[in-house]
C-alpha cells in the first residue's frame, strides 16, 4: 500500500466513508471476481433422454393367425409392442390408421392386402400426420403381411420427411421374421439412417420384454 501523510488521512476521515475510499484508491488490491454459478449437472446415464423418439406404427386387431389357427385380438400385436417400447423409453406414439378400415376377418384381410401389394396401392391414412421435426429416432412398426410391410407403411413414409432421422424397423410376424423389411426401408429412405430392426413373433409379444430391452439398449435408447 502507498504511504499517505497523517494530514491526508485526517482530511479523508473528515469526508466520511467516501473520502476514505477515495484516499485508499491508490492501494494495490486484487480485482473482485464474480462467484461462479454452479453448472447444471449433466446426466450421462440416460442417453435416451437426449434423443426424442417417435413410434409410428400400424397394427390390426380382430382375427389373427395363431400357431396355425386363428384367435381374436382386442389389441393388435404391433400395438402391444409399441406400448412396451413407450413404457421403456417415454417415446411418443402415433398410430397409423387407414381411412378404409381392414376387415376383422383374417382371410378377407389377406385378400385385400394381396390386391394392394399387386397394385402398389397407397391406402389413405385417416388422421393428420405427425410433425416429425422434433424427433431424432423414428421407429416404424407394422405386422409382416405376405413377406412385406403393409402398403399403408409406404403411404406413411412417402408422406413424411424422414431425411436425416435414425429409423428403426419393428415388425410382428407369424412365420417370416423381418423378411427383408429393414432392407426395404433402406432403399425407400435413402436420406435416413436405417439401423437394425426388431422382429417379434406375434404369438410371443407378451413375453418379448427381454428381447425389446436388448434391442433398445443396443441402440442406446435405454440403459
Amino acid at each position: 500500500m502507498n504511504r499517505f501523510s497523517r494530514r491526508g488521512l485526517l482530511q479523508a476521515a473528515a469526508l466520511g466513508t467516501a473520502g476514505i475510499a477515495a484516499a485508499l484508491s491508490g492501494c494495490t488490491r486484487r480485482p473482485t471476481m464474480p462467484v461462479p454459478t454452479p453448472a447444471t449437472p449433466v446426466t450421462t446415464d440416460t442417453p435416451f433422454a437426449r434423443r426424442r423418439v417417435l413410434v409410428a406404427y400400424f397394427s390390426r386387431a380382430g382375427e389373427n393367425y395363431h400357431y396355425g389357427g386363428r384367435r381374436n385380438l382386442t389389441v393388435g400385436n404391433t400395438e402391444v409392442v409399441a406400448g412396451m417400447i413407450r413404457d421403456r423409453t417415454a417415446a411418443d406414439l402415433y398410430k397409423i390408421e387407414p381411412v378404409d378400415r381392414y376387415p376383422d376377418a383374417y382371410d378377407a384381410t389377406v385378400a385385400r392386402n394381396t390386391a394392394e401389394q399387386d397394385a402398389n396401392a397407397l391406402p389413405a391414412i385417416a388422421a393428420a400426420l405427425p410433425d416429425i421435426r422434433p424427433y431424432d429416432v423414428v421407429i416404424l412398426g407394422s405386422p409382416v403381411w405376405s413377406n412385406r410391410a403393409p402398403r399403408i407403411m409406404s403411404t406413411f413414409i412417402d408422406a413424411v420427411d424422414l431425411g436425416g432421422k435414425t429409423v428403426l424397423p419393428l415388425v410382428t410376424y407369424a412365420v417370416s421374421g423381418m423378411s427383408g423389411i429393414d432392407d426395404f426401408y433402406r432403399r425407400a429412405l435413402s436420406t435416413s439412417t436405417v439401423e437394425r430392426g426388431l422382429a417379434v413373433q406375434g404369438e410371443e409379444v407378451a413375453d418379448s420384454g427381454d428381447a425389446i430391452d436388448t434391442w433398445l439398449r443396443s441402440h442406446t435408447l435405454i440403459n
